[in-house]
């Protein structure tokens, strides 16, 4: 027997992306429906327009209306540890002294799968409470932290993006895998998680400090016999973080290309920070049209540094960026918070990140990082129905600032309130998150 058709549709002010700001006029790259209508059918996107156009097509359809409120499709948050939740802010000195004193020990509670499942229901209640819809997500090394986390989101309905991370070196004992366990248990799991429903497999060497040349090998490996799965990765976050990898890998030009001796960059390749790349480093990752994501409140709360956005949005050599939280190191599961502290982190090196650019990184930036830009990021026909309803007096300030209303017509006047919302807006701004047109979460005031 067939599953019934079942029918959502609702009302309100929509925004989302058909360009990418950095490289069109910004006003251009926008879809601006002050009075719209979503039209959802068994969790995809059916019809999109305004709801005088619409409305007459379905007259019986009943429908959510939210009012005062802008509908954007959900967040994508391209890097960030779930097993690292309980040690956000966590004060330390930089980066290699954070792992050793914070992050190891914590990460070793892992092995325990009921306390796995625990912290990956609570990571994905906080990501669903700031309308974070989709997320690429480290484990730990252990495989039990993978099957939890795999299992809390496929019984969500989550698009997510998640891997064991691979380390058999320079880290504690009681953490440490081998190079050809991390294979094997990889291979499993890929074998088990990879494609079931939503859900998508990173391999994850966690940096190239932390795993031996035959390990990175292995992850290689694993890319050419599932040539579909993602490569998740850390890439030139700190200077001694180089300094190392240069010690440990003297015959390799640069960092990045540690990763590529390995056959580990290409267009499914995902690596976080990068904030000292060299202009090579940027040209080499264009070409092989991998990613970065972009993770400003871990950079400047680890002092890593400033990552040149502008740089990596060059036309000459242009990357795939998306924002990232990166907790624990990062310090909020708010992607509009991340905007916001990206927005200085542009502003410190003379240049600008408009509001309309920071939400495209957080939406259909995030999807095309991802390669999946056919699925989410937009609210194109046929797309997967995940999305956000933001609040822009979610305050009294952001009433304040907004004037307590959304914008009747002019996509300048939308501008300037998602530029309000990235600097005054945290979780309190999410109203309701969707995952294939259900409501996921809703804010009780």
């Amino acid at each position: 027997m067939e599953n019934p058709t079942i029918f959502k549709a609702y009302r309100g002010s929509f925004l989302d992306f058909v360009a990418d700001p950095f490289f069109v006029p910004e006003l251009d790259s926008i879809r601006y429906i002050p009075d719209g209508l979503l039209i959802v059918e068994n969790g995809k996107i059916k019809e999109f327009g305004s709801y005088e156009h619409l409305q007459p097509e379905y007259p019986d359809l009943e429908f959510i209306t939210y009012s005062n409120k802008l509908i954007v499709p959900g967040f994508v948050d391209l890097h960030v540890h779930y097993p690292q939740t309980e040690m956000i802010a966590s004060d330390s000195n930089q980066l290699l002294d954070w792992l050793d004193k914070y992050t190891f020990l914590t990460e070793s509670k892992f092995k325990n799968l009921d306390y796995s499942k625990q912290i990956a229901e609570f990571f994905i209640d906080e990501l669903l409470k700031n309308g974070t819809t989709t997320a690429v997500v480290l484990a730990a090394v252990f495989r039990e932290s993978v099957e939890a986390f795999f299992e809390a989101a496929n019984q969500r309905n989550l698009r997510m993006i998640a891997g064991k991370v691979m380390m058999d070196r320079h880290a504690p004992e009681y953490l440490l895998d081998t190079a050809q366990s991390s294979y094997e248990d990889s291979q499993k799991l890929i074998e088990k998680w990879h494609h079931k429903n939503r859900l998508l497999y990173a391999v994850t060497p966690r940096f190239a400090i932390t795993s031996t040349p035959e390990q990175l090998h292995l992850a290689g490996k694993l890319l050419q016999e599932y040539p579909d799965v993602y490569l998740h990765t850390h890439l030139s976050e700190n200077l001694n973080e180089i300094k190392f990898v240069a010690e440990l890998f003297p015959d390799s030009l640069d960092y990045l290309q540690v990763y590529e001796q390995f056959g580990l960059v290409g267009n499914q390749s995902i690596f976080a920070h990068g904030i000292h790349l060299s202009d090579s480093e940027f040209q080499r990752l264009s070409e092989t049209q991998a990613a970065i994501a972009f993770c400003p409140t871990s950079n400047l709360f680890l002092g890593s540094g400033l990552f040149k956005l502008h740089q990596a949005k060059s036309k000459e050599y242009p990357i795939s960026v998306a924002l990232a939280t990166d907790v624990g190191g990062g310090t909020s599961f708010s992607l509009l918070q991340t905007a916001s502290e990206a927005y200085k982190v542009t502003h410190l090196q003379g240049q600008n990140l408009s509001g309309l650019q920071a939400l495209f990184l957080a939406t259909l930036g995030g999807a095309k990082a991802l390669k999946l830009d056919d699925k989410i990021g937009n609210f194109d026909i046929c797309k997967e129905a995940d999305f956000v309803v933001l609040n822009p007096q979610a305050t009294p300030l952001l009433t304040l600032r907004t004037q307590g209303k959304i914008p009747a017509q002019t996509r300048e006047e939308i501008a300037d309130l998602i530029f309000a919302l990235i600097i005054l807006g945290d979780d309190r701004a999410v109203a309701a998150t969707y995952i294939l047109g259900e409501q996921a979460y809703i804010r009780n005031a």
